[in-house]
């Protein structure tokens, strides 16, 4: 019987070998790699004024500063949440001259002027807004992390449809929304509840609204 082990050690050999060619070739040298990142600009500053909860506050921060960072690391209203950052899960809906958005998707010095609210600014414990009273009422939240983002997005939701403004579910567009379970569940489906407190949310709101749950 022939000896192939001499065969394929030599070839286990020649395709390491080429397997670290490859990579060699790949990679840039440390040096040559690092001159070729550019260096970290230094921060641009901007001042402006926002009128948050009813105080105008006076800021001086770096101009790609997140309104939600704004609110959370620089003016410590921690009630707005930060959840996923990327404006998919409602975590961080705050209420900007009476329009809910999410706070996390907008830099700070674009609001110059404007007046935030934020679940702060909402109630107090000693007096809370009607939508916090019924969440609490209803059972709407469990761990509590989204219900910051959900009142001030059911708050300015339901402002919508007092307003008129049609939603994607609204079955004519030139008539006065429905205040039905299912233009509430389109109106509040970017406010994602991980807990599954949807159908109580839904009763709190709706009592809220003037109807019974």
């Amino acid at each position: 019987m022939n000896d192939f082990s001499d065969i394929n050690q030599a070839r286990r050999d020649l395709l390491i070998a080429g397997a670290l060619s490859a990579t060699a070739a790949a990679v840039p040298p440390l040096a040559s790699a690092q001159q070729a990142m550019p260096p970290n600009p230094d921060p641009i500053m901007a001042r402006y004024a926002i009128q948050i909860n009813g105080k105008t506050e006076h800021l001086s921060l770096d101009t790609r500063t997140t309104l939600l960072d704004a609110l959370r690391e620089h003016l410590h209203l921690t009630g707005t949440k930060k959840g996923c950052d990327h404006g998919q899960c409602g975590a961080c809906t705050v209420i900007v001259d009476g329009r809910r958005i999410n706070s996390c998707l907008t830099l700070a010095v674009m609001h110059e002027g404007a007046k935030v609210t934020t679940i702060e600014g909402l109630g107090s414990q000693d007096k809370l807004h009607p939508m916090q009273a019924a969440f609490i009422k209803h059972d709407g939240y469990q761990c509590g992390y989204c219900t910051p983002g959900q009142i001030c997005s059911a708050v300015s939701a339901l402002d919508e449809i007092k307003q008129g403004i049609p939603s994607h579910v609204s079955a004519d567009l030139n008539a006065k929304p429905l205040l039905s379970a299912e233009e509430l569940r389109e109106r509040m489906s970017g406010n994602i509840c991980r807990c599954g407190a949807y159908s109580n949310i839904i009763d709190a709101i709706t009592e809220v609204a003037g109807r019974p749950a």
